[in-house]
């Protein structure tokens, strides 16, 4: 691909590294002008960049929206809280698992307000659930061409955005209903408005940026933050304004996060416990509880009350993987987001070498700085963290490293009658095919001949490139298309491996199998080695004691309690066809990571008679509870929240419940009482409901009826 520069406007400084944004129009355009302006574009464009624009869209639109409903309810932990929020205001902003009200889900509500919108208006289906995800990858791949179009040639926003779309781990969460879709679309949002702020130093887009960060907060909690030191850093160094101004601009963006993220914090913690849902994934009902432990400290130190047996047991071990500078690179992760992060890290640096002597105020280098903290940042956390850390976490990278890709290739390209340039250009090159190469061998039996042509195609574009400001200039055009295609065929074959294939449950990873993949949070489906039931309370107690595909000895249905044989009848409660996470065989670690399938029979039982009481049923576990809400379109209580060991609702409370007949089934999840553990509030409900309510069997699952005592 030719790359055409921008000139520098007149009276640039010489060598200063930094040239004008390419979006400055003189006035606004009249109304009439619009629909011309949207196809054709700004005026000092090439006529090609607005159409190329508008297909990258579109082929994203496509891509993503392709075989979306093999994925059928998805994760139904979050399509149960949609569910209930589409039916229950008061369900909708809590975020909570039933339009009863008596969980929410272990997050905040925010990712989940779109989806149960869209679930309002056109009913509950699959698309309805995953088309707004979809909108947000689309909506993500245009913020990222647009910020990095501003100071760079139209070229560089298009590779940056095909780079973003084709990112295998970005194809897998654009189309599922985690909050990581929203979460990546608003870290991408508060860059842009950064950039926006060094260029002019207005207050109004660091406003913006805190505003973005503050909701993303209400996505995914501390997440969101890990950004927030390197663009506040850059800010305070860059931004072309007097220290004190910045000082004060910086104070008004916190402002805007306290108050974007802030609101809805305070509504909930001043709200009467009595009347709100349990705070899920807490262990005290309180939501900074949560914040800070579960969902905040806990993730970096692994000291996690109610998790699931993670941690990094200290060095580089854990139950979620080894940590440590590689991580991001090992078999689990590597084919997800690690493509490009190489060349992304050789580009930051050639470019910040390149513009070494440019003003203080150089917004060029402020876009590298930017874009560049923020994909260390997180990539430090992420190599480091030993709580619960998962696959498709990754996804928060791809538009960091999507637009590093594209804003360094470009400014090296123009750059590239130096001979440092065209070298580290060609650098580049070499090194993404030599780790595509390394990515694809990892997948036995994956296109065998792919490897090999990412390799030779792009060891030829890097031989190519070494002389891109030679007398051969005329191939150089032609070494950097090879070298691009080649750098784009591993992870568009990734990517449209994962459209093509439905993923469910909570634990998802993008692309084929690979050897050496993990097990628990993903690859095969097995626990981590050392993941021990036994200290959950479960059967099959005892390190490494598997039987089968994963499944502690002694388990029924080949999987942890909730299981069943032969589960996963597609989108109604159960696992999809085609790809699904860990233990899809059955309901996994009491309905923990995949959910149960429901029989019609079984739904039949619920939903009679089920106007009379509150909850139609009550399942240990967030998942086993979410398939049959979804199943039968009634609230069904999840006892101990995502895990089972949330104290919610206690052995009192929950037998008063049965007392004033607001619970008409128990359903049972098999021994142990899920990840409650022995001594556990979902335990001892468990125990209770069994020692004193009649069985009642419907094929191979079991409910008890709370309305009728057991005899004797």
């Amino acid at each position: 691909m030719t790359v055409h520069a921008h000139q520098p406007a007149t009276g640039a400084p010489s060598g200063s590294g930094d040239r004008p944004p390419a979006s400055a129009p003189a006035s606004a355009p009249p109304l009439r002008s619009l629909p011309r302006r949207l196809w054709r574009g700004r005026p000092e464009d090439p006529r090609w960049a607005r159409p190329a624009f508008l297909a990258l869209l579109l082929a994203t639109a496509l891509l993503y929206l392709w075989n979306l409903s093999a994925s059928g309810y998805a994760n139904s932990f979050y399509s149960a809280a949609v569910q209930a929020g589409s039916q229950s205001w008061k369900a909708f902003f809590f975020g909570s698992l039933d339009a009863a009200n008596a969980i929410t889900v272990d997050k905040p509500p925010a990712a989940l307000w779109p989806m149960a919108l869209s679930v309002r208006l056109f009913g509950l289906s699959s698309w309805a659930i995953l088309v707004p995800e979809v909108l947000m990858g689309v909506g993500t791949v245009a913020v990222v061409y647009a910020a990095v179009r501003r100071r760079f040639a139209p070229a560089a926003g298009l590779i940056a955005g095909a780079v973003l779309a084709l990112t295998p781990v970005a194809a897998l969460m654009f189309r599922f209903n985690n909050p990581d879709a929203m979460l990546a679309l608003l870290m991408a949002l508060a860059c842009f408005f950064v950039l926006r702020a060094l260029e002019d130093g207005r207050t109004r887009w660091l406003v913006w940026a805190g505003a973005a960060i503050g909701f993303a907060f209400l996505a995914k909690t501390l997440q969101a933050f890990l950004i927030l030191p390197p663009l506040a850093l850059v800010y305070g160094v860059c931004a072309p304004v007097p220290v004190k101004r910045r000082i004060g601009q910086l104070a008004a963006g916190l402002a805007a996060i306290l108050v974007s993220g802030g609101w809805w914090v305070a509504i909930v913690e001043l709200w009467p416990a009595s009347s709100r849902p349990y705070i899920g994934g807490s262990q005290n009902n309180s939501f900074l509880e949560l914040t800070f432990g579960y969902n905040g400290f806990g993730r970096l130190n692994g000291d996690e009350t109610g998790s699931v047996g993670g941690g990094g047991a200290g060095g580089r071990g854990g139950a979620w993987g080894e940590t440590g500078w590689d991580r991001l690179f090992g078999s689990s992760l590597g084919g997800q987001v690690s493509w490009l992060i190489p060349a992304a890290l050789l580009l930051l640096t050639a470019a910040l070498v390149a513009t070494r002597r440019a003003r203080r105020t150089s917004a060029t280098r402020g876009a590298f700085l930017v874009w560049g903290g923020a994909l260390i940042t997180t990539m430090l956390v992420f190599s480091y963290m030993q709580g619960i850390f998962h696959e498709y976490y990754t996804v928060a990278l791809a538009p960091y490293v999507a637009a590093l890709t594209g804003m360094g290739a470009v400014l090296l390209w123009e750059r590239r009658d130096r001979a440092w340039a065209s070298l580290v250009l060609a650098g580049a090159t070499a090194a993404t095919a030599a780790w595509g190469y390394v990515l694809l061998h990892r997948s036995s039996g994956y296109l065998p001949w792919l490897k090999w042509c990412v390799l030779v195609g792009g060891l030829t574009a890097a031989l190519g490139l070494v002389f891109a400001g030679r007398p051969v200039r005329r191939l150089a055009g032609a070494a950097a298309g090879l070298g691009l295609a080649a750098a784009l065929a591993g992870p568009a074959a990734y990517t449209l491996t994962t459209v093509d294939e439905g993923h469910s449950g909570s634990i998802v990873t993008a692309g084929p199998a690979v050897a050496g993949g993990r097990g628990f949070p993903g690859g095969d489906g097995a626990p981590p080695a050392g993941f021990d039931p036994g200290a959950f309370g479960l059967p099959g107690g005892g390190p490494n004691q598997r039987d089968g595909a994963g499944a502690p000895q002694g388990l029924p249905g080949g999987g942890f309690p909730g299981g069943m044989p032969g589960q996963g009848g597609g989108p109604q409660g159960g696992q999809p066809p085609g790809r699904t996470g860990p233990f899809a065989g059955g309901g996994g670690l009491g309905g923990l990571l995949g959910g149960a399938s429901v029989s019609e029979r079984a739904k039949k039982l619920l939903t009679a008679d089920a106007g009379r009481y509150t909850w139609a049923a009550a399942a240990v576990g967030a998942q086993n509870a979410a398939s049959y809400q979804l199943a039968t379109g009634e609230p069904v209580m999840a006892v101990g929240g995502f895990n089972g060991s949330d104290p919610s609702p206690t052995l009192a409370r929950f037998q008063q419940y049965v007392a004033d007949g607001r619970i008409h089934y128990f359903i049972a999840s098999g021994p142990g009482g899920g990840m409650g553990g022995g001594n556990g509030t979902s335990a001892q409900i468990t125990s209770w409901v069994e020692a004193n309510f009649t069985k009642v069997t419907v094929g191979s699952s079991t409910f008890y009826d709370l309305t009728r005592e057991a005899a004797g």
